[in-house]
């Protein structure tokens, strides 16, 4: 017999399941197991007159055992769990579990030394479905839209990024870096002619930050496309395409998420066209509405605590959880962004009150290129990036989304639990 998902067993049928042991309660005369799979769970009755054969592997079993059971599915409007139940023919323990180290309720490092064991609740198995659908979605948007999908080099001989940190390592004779994002690639692909890009793949930072949103190593969702006519057409691809994928998540697994995550994180599916403003403004609004100053110094960039405002300013205005930001300071910006009247011509994306987009029209002709290089002092560091446009490139820009990022925001977690197993600059394993 081959094995079936919980999620699909009807009554009446004769079934095979796998799974962990969630609960088991074993009386004198009865026990009742409940098994959990990917897909749900279900619970196993034992009556022990009728098959004492069964008592042996019952009396064995302990909580996340893992075992295989053949029986028939049958309903039981007593049952809490769906109304179907299953009459064992068969038990067979696969797996005998010591007791487990952790709790649901475990401090969050402690239940990161165990990741493997913290996964196996529902609430936190959503999270990777969620991902996958996430990641699925934005992919088929941008195959539909004539996108290439490619991948780019993570080992390269240059920082990627200018103003982060890192990660330096041996390369035979030589240093090499861990690449911070695709960017040069992707440009790189641009001058090639490639006119629309797009790659998921891990993302390197240096950085020692021990905030709620940041991580050594996070997976990125990065695009460029060509012939762009300025920096708005690069926002009027990101919201399509966010919305699309924010829909199809809101479709398959929005009930899921109010159920086990709370009214307050129901998906919202946002409107288009998302509300912009200058960074001037904001700051200019914020001030008089929240009393928030900061120096004239530190106007140029969106402070932490200005990023949070901002939502709450978005929805104010607008009633929307997105705001395009624009018109920040040169100083602030990579020098590949294009500038006009030394403005760069940019944006972030701010959803939720983070971060979670850094774009932009990227400067594509090769003399102003090499001055903004020169201009931040990287002339000689980024030489080779700047080959690929000695010989025609297009105008295009593009922008990178943090997977993990756009999961904790879904779902109000931090970025440890958003991220399959987490890296930071304290944490290595498992």
């Amino acid at each position: 017999m081959e094995r079936i998902h919980i999620g699909k067993i009807t009554p009446g049928t004769e079934v095979r399941i796998s799974g962990f042991v969630e609960n088991i309660r074993n009386k004198r005369t009865m026990a009742f197991i409940v098994i959990r799979d990917i897909t749900g769970k279900i619970q196993v009755t034992v009556v022990k007159e009728e098959h004492p054969e069964l008592c042996e592997a019952v009396d064995r079993i302990t909580l996340d055992s893992v075992v295989t059971v053949e029986g028939t599915a049958v309903a039981n409007d007593y049952v809490k769990l769906g109304g179907i139940e299953i009459i064992p023919r068969t038990i067979e323990i696969e797996s005998v579990a010591d007791a487990l180290p952790i709790k649901p309720d475990s401090a969050i490092d402690s239940r990161l030394d165990f990741r493997w064991i913290d996964l196996r609740t529902e609430k936190n198995t959503l999270i990777f479905k969620i991902q996958t659908e996430m990641t699925a979605a934005l992919r088929e948007w941008l195959l539909s839209h004539d996108f290439l999908e490619f991948h780019s080099p993570k080992i390269i001989g240059a920082a990627s990024e200018s103003g982060a940190d890192v990660f330096r390592l041996d390369y035979f004779d030589g240093n090499a870096y861990l690449a911070q994002s695709p960017q040069f690639y992707k440009q790189m692909a641009m001058a090639a002619g490639f006119e629309r890009v797009f790659e998921c793949a891990p993302v390197f930072r240096a950085e020692k930050s021990f905030t709620r949103k940041h991580a050594t190593e996070f997976t990125g969702f990065d695009l460029e496309f060509s012939y762009i006519r300025d920096f708005h057409d690069v926002m009027a691809l990101e919201e399509e395409m966010l919305t699309y994928m924010i829909s199809r998540v809101e479709k398959k697994y929005g009930d899921d998420i109010v159920r086990l995550y709370g009214e307050e994180y129901r998906v919202i599916v946002p409107t288009t066209p998302f509300p912009v403003m200058s960074v001037a403004e904001i700051y200019k609004q914020i001030e008089e509405r929240y009393g928030y100053t900061v120096p004239e110094s530190e106007k140029g960039d969106l402070t932490t605590d200005a990023e949070h405002l901002t939502y709450r300013l978005s929805k104010e205005l607008y009633g929307h959880e997105f705001m395009f930001v624009t018109d920040f300071d040169a100083a602030k910006r990579p020098f590949y962004h294009m500038r006009k009247d030394g403005v760069p011509q940019g944006f972030d994306l701010i959803w939720k009150g983070t971060e979670i987009t850094s774009g932009s029209q990227r400067e594509h002709r090769y003399a102003e290129l090499c001055a903004n290089a020169a201009e931040k002092g990287l002339s000689e560091d980024v030489k080779f990036y700047t080959e690929f446009f000695r010989y025609g490139c297009p105008p295009h820009g593009g922008f990178g989304l943090g997977l993990d990022r756009l999961t904790m925001l879904f779902l109000g977690i931090s970025i440890k639990e958003a991220e399959f197993v987490f890296r930071g600059p304290d944490r290595l394993n498992p």
